[in-house]
């Protein structure tokens, strides 16, 4: 059996399909399971029922509230985006880089990953941090 991968603030890890659901719901919430199919199912190829399994696993991790509404449930995300998003942000670094930033941008720049406008925004934020 696999061993759970937490981390480090012990929140079980979220797997790229549970990703797309937790997207769905950050953008809006509380969502019923029918109403996140709406917005995942088609572009997946997914069904209902997988939709309920990916939601009760997230349930499970510890990321989703539910709340009755008569016969169904309402989803709720007990993460914020932007919380999860530099945990996995750090966890790449980390892992990819030594944990330092500075190799994972040469690395974008080298192949040619990064815009114009991604270049500018860099620069702002790198002057806002030297204030």
């Amino acid at each position: 059996m696999a061993a759970k991968s937490e981390s480090e603030d012990g929140v079980e890890r979220i797997s790229e399909a549970e990703h797309a659901v937790m997207e769905a719901l950050w953008k809006r919430s509380p969502q019923t399971a029918a109403e996140v199919c709406e917005t995942v199912c088609k572009e997946r190829g997914w069904s209902i029922p997988t939709v309920k399994t990916l939601l009760s696993r997230l349930v499970q991790k510890g990321v989703l509230a539910t709340q009755p509404d008569g016969r169904r449930y309402l989803y709720t995300p007990l993460i914020a985006r932007s919380a999860y998003v530099g945990g996995e942000s750090r966890r790449l670094v980390d892992r990819l880089f030594g944990g330092r930033a500075a190799p994972l941008l040469a690395h974008l720049a080298q192949a040619e990953a990064l815009t114009p406008d991604d270049i500018a925004e860099i620069e702002r934020l790198l002057q806002e941090m030297k204030k």
